[in-house]
């Protein structure tokens, strides 16, 4: 092919970054002006993005305090901008949760409390509930990053362990009304899944984050078991009279980003096929099912024809087996190479949008048909580099790691599959 597979996969990661952005899909969601204050409180790996855009596109005073990864903080002015851990939270994030939830609680009638809300938020806005400290919290949230569980189940874990999560943020704010906009980084783009959803009722119970902490044979500390079995976590429901001035609007999500890569790449003049926004399972399985697509269509030109690009998002999961470097993405992008083999005129390219695979400062990897022989001819065995859950070992001794630094969005992960 006259183009360079690895040039076309990265710009269709950028373009699919570049839809986005806060300062794309943040202004046509922004609220009218409230005849009070305009309060500004958010969480995630995007909230200081969309906090700088609320800025540059609100025509009236507005203040408050949003939370984000360190690294990801941008220059405001009315808005103030705290960073804190992500995955795993600390001491900075719990402090900036408890000033976002006494400005909630200041607003009035008369106020609008704008909740700017994205990814990562779960670990950033650390509100623990009585009984359970910083480091329950921080044993909590390894506990769940190893368990391989969806990240819809997590957060109903985390959201019943929680005094900001599960609509109590917006119960808080009442009797303000409260917009809360929403980048989506979830399979199926549940607002309750976002961050745990901190603004949005929530009807599971309990009893049903104690089902899943026993599905999962999860290792909590034994405060926050004992607080689940009591069921003294219950969260704010759907129908609860304190969230009745709410409005909630999802403003980006991974289907929008997918499609603006679908036109980089037909640009190009290939075909495109997105598989789904919302895959879910874990990584190496979600690996081996699509490089048994991509090379039905390779071999047999079924039931897609080649050339054509083949795209997904979601979120996959890794189950912690070995002590390697992992990341999703990457590990996603090692099965899919082992189940391709040495296939020719296959490349492929894995990310998370936020530019962080995992815990690494590293958005995942990059694919071609030599990869598995160099990483021979380094001495590199790939299975066992997936055995050890070493993903972004693998790529980075090839030199195919893909570095984009903070992002400052969030939709989730990336995966796109040339085929020639």
């Amino acid at each position: 092919m006259s183009l360079d597979p690895r040039v076309l996969l990265r710009s269709m990661f950028d373009a699919a970054v570049a839809a986005a952005q806060p300062d794309r899909c943040v202004p046509p969601f922004l609220p009218s002006r409230p005849k009070g204050r305009l309060i500004v409180l958010g969480a995630g790996k995007a909230s200081a993005a969309m906090a700088r855009a609320v800025e540059r596109h609100w025509d009236g005073p507005v203040e408050g305090l949003v939370v984000t990864r360190y690294g990801y903080a941008v220059p405001t002015e009315r808005i103030e901008i705290v960073e804190a851990a992500h995955p795993v939270p600390d001491a900075a994030g719990l402090r900036a949760a408890q000033r976002i939830c006494d400005l909630a609680a200041s607003a009035g009638a008369d106020d609008t409390v704008l909740c700017l809300i994205s990814g990562g938020g779960s670990a950033l806005l650390t509100q623990p509930l009585d009984g359970i400290g910083l480091e329950d919290k921080q044993a909590i949230n390894k506990a769940l990053l190893a368990s391989g569980a969806p990240i819809s189940e997590m957060n109903c874990v985390r959201r019943h362990l929680s005094a900001v999560k599960g609509g109590r943020l917006a119960a808080l704010a009442h009797p303000a009304k409260v917009v809360t906009l929403l980048i989506s980084d979830v399979p199926g783009d549940n607002p309750i899944d976002i961050a745990s959803g901190p603004t949005v009722g929530d009807p599971t119970t309990s009893a049903d984050a104690l089902a899943i902490v026993r599905r999962y044979r999860m290792d909590l500390p034994v405060a926050a078991k004992a607080l689940l079995e009591a069921g003294g976590g219950e969260t704010v429901k759907p129908d609860d009279p304190r969230l009745s001035r709410n409005e909630t609007h999802i403003v980006a999500a991974p289907q929008a980003s997918l499609e603006a890569a679908a036109a980089v790449a037909r640009d190009a003049g290939f075909a495109v096929h997105i598989l789904g926004d919302a895959l879910e399972g874990e990584a190496r399985d979600v690996g081996a099912v699509i490089g048994g697509i991509a090379g039905q269509v390779a071999r047999h030109g079924q039931p897609f024809t080649a050339p054509c690009v083949l795209l997904s998002g979601g979120e996959t999961t890794v189950t912690l087996r070995g002590n390697g470097r992992g990341g999703r993405n990457v590990e996603f992008l090692l099965s899919l190479g082992l189940h391709l083999g040495r296939a020719p005129n296959i490349w492929a390219l894995a990310g998370d949008t936020d530019g962080v695979d995992g815990v690494e400062e590293i958005a995942g990897g990059f694919l071609a048909p030599d990869s598995l022989s160099r990483a021979w001819a380094l001495g590199i065995n790939p299975q066992a580099a997936l055995d050890n859950n070493d993903g972004h070992g693998f790529f980075g001794a090839l030199g195919d790691a893909v570095v984009t630094g903070p992002t400052l969005t969030n939709v989730n992960d990336f995966r796109a599959i040339l085929i020639a």
